[in-house]
């Protein structure tokens, strides 16, 4: 669309969406009978942290927009 501005993510929103998408990340390997017991929980644990990068995510991408 001509002159159609998208509307900025909040940080809060981002984060929000952030942690949806890895809690849906998580939910699909735990539902996979393929994925190894150990290596699931490596993966959960990393996906944890993840998250707590969320606002540095966030402040990058934004950034980018400039």
């Amino acid at each position: 669309m001509a002159g159609h501005q998208e509307k900025e993510m909040t940080e809060e929103e981002f984060d929000d969406k952030f942690k949806d998408t890895l809690d849906t990340l998580l939910a699909a390997m735990a539902e996979n009978s393929e994925i190894e017991p150990d290596k699931f929980y490596s993966m959960a644990c990393i996906l944890e942290n993840l998250r707590f990068f969320s606002p540095v995510l966030h402040g990058a991408i934004r950034n980018t927009k400039k």
